[in-house]
């Protein structure tokens, strides 16, 4: 019965598209990242001098609105180069490689911003879903899920100690009117945050976790914890 009950709301949409992401990817990728950050380093010194933007940075539209090239996104996002990539047998592939792009971001006063970035790639599952009549995702229930998925892969991810410090989910809405630099100010706002958890390491008091622009208390879902897919371990990884 919870399950049918499940299948109705289509609750286990985004709660399984989490777990499958985490699984299948950023638990394959996250714990090498600041490896290739430090490799990258050595042959780059002024790019990424704060370590605390060495991580993977994670686009969550909720509007599940996925661009295949950021730089036609926002013409302040600049690719830049690849990462070292991460060469693993994978489900029968031989040398299945995962790779991260680096790119410059411009911020209000012409300075660049370096960091590993990309979208969350379950969103464009959900945005094709909401397209396809056989799902019959309405716009409004496109939103939820995406809120149920950003809110769920994050109680994941704190949960997980191989990923832990890799990563960066930036949750955001995109304003009802284009911005033409929207998304380039929310990724350096966060970038910002970093730096400045950095100095205040550096400097010997206690690093302040900031908010992000959006955090799970501020994703409305409407749906009680009851009645939330659960996971089928809790013991951890």
């Amino acid at each position: 019965e919870v399950s049918e009950m499940s299948e109705r709301s289509k609750q286990n949409v985004a709660h399984g598209l989490a777990w499958s992401y985490y699984v299948g990817y950023l638990k394959i990728v996250l714990p090498r990242v600041k490896k290739s950050m430090e490799e990258f380093c050595r042959a780059n010194p002024n790019l990424l001098a704060c370590r605390k933007t060495w991580k993977l940075h994670i686009l969550v539209p909720l509007s599940c609105d996925v661009y295949d090239d950021l730089e036609k996104a926002d013409s302040n996002i600049q690719y830049v180069t690849d990462l070292i990539e991460t060469t693993l047998a994978r489900a029968g592939t031989k040398k299945r490689v995962y790779k991260h792009s680096l790119y410059a971001i411009r911020d209000e006063e012409n300075q660049l911003w370096h960091c590993a970035v990309e979208y969350a790639t379950p969103l464009q599952s959900l945005y094709a879903m909401s397209q396809d009549e056989c799902a019959a995702f309405s716009r409004e229930e496109r939103l939820e899920q995406a809120k149920l998925f950003y809110r769920t892969l994050e109680e994941i991810l704190k949960g997980s100690k191989e990923c832990a410090d890799a990563y960066r989910l930036i949750a955001y809405e995109e304003p009802e009117e284009a911005e033409t630099h929207f998304l380039s100010r929310e990724i350096v706002w966060h970038l910002r945050q970093e730096h400045q958890e950095e100095i205040t390491v550096l400097e010997g008091s206690h690093p302040h976790t900031p908010s992000t622009a959006l955090d799970s208390a501020e994703l409305n879902l409407q749906i009680s914890v009851s009645e939330l897919p659960q996971p089928l371990r809790t013991d951890g990884f």
